[in-house]
């Protein structure tokens, strides 16, 4: 059976919106967007193709893959963009018409909780889900996600789209914990059944 993976940036106060960039995701007001620069460690990187070497899917909501796919889909040629366009991506959402706009995307509109249960029964490495703070919170509530891979950085924004549902009682078990020079924390958590 497939996991699901959720891999964010997140603040010491669960904010993910908006980590690379100033107009990233401005919703609600936003402000804060690129928040994540001044703290870049090559770790991250690494945590990061570790976790792509182990996955062969991405499961997005309908923003973070517009954002993503806007991004990589123009920037054929570097390794890690290819890594993400060559992969089968599933993207959530009832206003899309059409997962065309990046390849390899497959568009879920209906029964989401159900399909995504399908996707982790079938044959495969790990699905991966990024941003999407929506789309998290439902698979939260349907206990759905089997790991969270955290960049905790070092810092409060005091508002923004959250990491964790607020009515939902999350039982984790840390797995992974290692601290890099710019005070960011990589923790890995798996969901205690």
């Amino acid at each position: 059976m497939r996991e699901l993976i959720v891999a964010e940036f997140i603040t010491l106060d669960g904010v993910i919106q908006a980590p690379g960039g100033a107009d990233e995701d401005t919703d609600g007001g936003f402000t804060h967007g690129g928040w994540t620069h001044p703290y870049w460690h090559d770790d991250i990187g690494a945590h990061f193709d570790a976790a792509m070497s182990q996955a062969d899917a991405l499961l997005l909501g309908r923003k973070t893959w517009q954002i993503h796919g806007g991004a990589f889909e123009a920037m054929a040629g570097d390794p890690f963009a290819d890594a993400l366009n060559n992969m089968q991506k599933y993207v959530v959402s009832t206003t899309l018409e059409s997962a065309a706009a990046w390849r390899n995307s497959t568009l879920i509109r209906d029964n989401v909780m159900e399909t995504v249960r399908q996707l982790k029964q079938q044959p495969g490495k790990n699905i991966l889900t990024d941003g999407s703070s929506v789309l998290v919170q439902a698979l939260a509530q349907h206990d759905l996600i089997d790991e969270y891979s955290l960049h905790v950085y070092p810092l409060v924004l005091g508002g923004g789209k959250r990491l964790y549902p607020a009515d939902k009682r999350l039982n984790l078990t840390l797995v992974e914990a290692s601290p890099l020079p710019t005070g960011v924390v990589f923790m890995r958590y798996r969901r205690t059944t």
